[in-house]
């Protein structure tokens, strides 16, 4: 990836998460603001999710920054990690505003005996409504974003913001409920809303690890990466590959086949052309290294 592509993905990674903090500000005021007016804990426990996106997108800003830092002496592969950290802290986030928001519902339910429970007003129900279709557009818009730059950490934001639109949808099911009579289906909502907050937090958590740990890609990937290095002239086959990832990006080690009585200008010229033919079709490859076995061809 050249210097003008990073740069020019950090511009719409910084746009995108400008935008989101913007939206998040006054969707999260009007969500809190509407659930306090309206007597619906699970609208204020919408809110409050709201608002943790805030925090989070600042984390993705942060994160995607620093990992775009030029390798350095104590630093020889780059700082591209530095987002998969980012989006494990995200999903640290996310799992404790899941809990919380979990925990109050189950108090509010256990305390139904000893309280009575005020049933919500329309207007919970329509910042509900407000809130899933802001919350799922921001999820397509970041997600196409993430997908354009190859971002771990933008991604996880998308599905905070995925998972914000489920929670909207819990909350209008529960505030709906207690409207007709059953006001307990609120805060039962806020229970359910944390369960897809947490399940969310885990996936986010799980990949951020998997490509600290040099996963290897996955098996498509691998599979299309052959195709491309065996379609090179002088390539007689490929004994080994492995991959890794290591942030956003990917590391490819290969051993090929080639004719073992070339010389070695020869030799390199085709290890070059894999090593390009990797790194032009796979953008997120950061570096192939390639090694070349000699074959006796009969």
């Amino acid at each position: 990836m050249t210097a003008d592509m990073t740069k020019q993905n950090e511009k719409v990674v910084m746009r995108v998460s400008i935008n989101t903090i913007i939206v998040n500000i006054i969707l999260s005021t009007f969500k809190v603001l509407a659930g306090f007016l309206s007597h619906s804990g699970a609208m204020i426990s919408d809110g409050v999710h709201s608002a943790s996106d805030v925090f989070s997108t600042v984390i993705v800003m942060v994160g995607y920054k620093l990992s775009g830092k030029a390798s350095d002496d104590k630093h020889q592969y780059g700082h591209e990690r530095i987002e998969c950290v980012a989006a494990i802290l995200l999903a640290m986030v996310l799992c404790v505003t899941g809990l919380v928001i979990g925990a109050n519902g189950l108090e509010k339910i256990f305390t139904d005996g000893k309280m009575d429970l005020q049933a919500p007003t329309a207007l919970a129900l329509v910042a509900a409504i407000v809130s899933i279709f802001i919350k799922e557009g921001m999820y397509h818009y970041t997600k196409f974003a993430a997908k354009k730059v190859n971002s771990d950490a933008l991604m996880a934001d998308a599905w905070h913001h995925r998972s914000d639109a489920l929670s909207s949808v819990g909350s209008l099911v529960g505030i709906g409920g207690a409207m007709f009579g059953f006001p307990i289906c609120d805060p039962i909502a806020s229970v359910v809303i944390s369960v897809f907050i947490v399940k969310a937090s885990y996936d986010i958590f799980k990949d951020g690890i998997d490509k600290m740990m040099d996963t290897a890609c996955d098996a498509e990937t691998l599979e299309r990466m052959k195709d491309v290095i065996i379609q090179q002239d002088g390539v007689l086959g490929i004994d080994a590959m492995q991959t890794r990832q290591f942030g956003a990006r990917a590391y490819v080690d290969v051993e090929i086949a080639a004719d073992g009585d070339l010389k070695l200008t020869e030799a390199h010229t085709i290890a070059e052309q894999v090593h390009m033919a990797i790194e032009q079709n796979f953008p997120e490859v950061k570096h192939c290294m390639v090694h070349i076995n000699p074959q006796k061809i009969v």
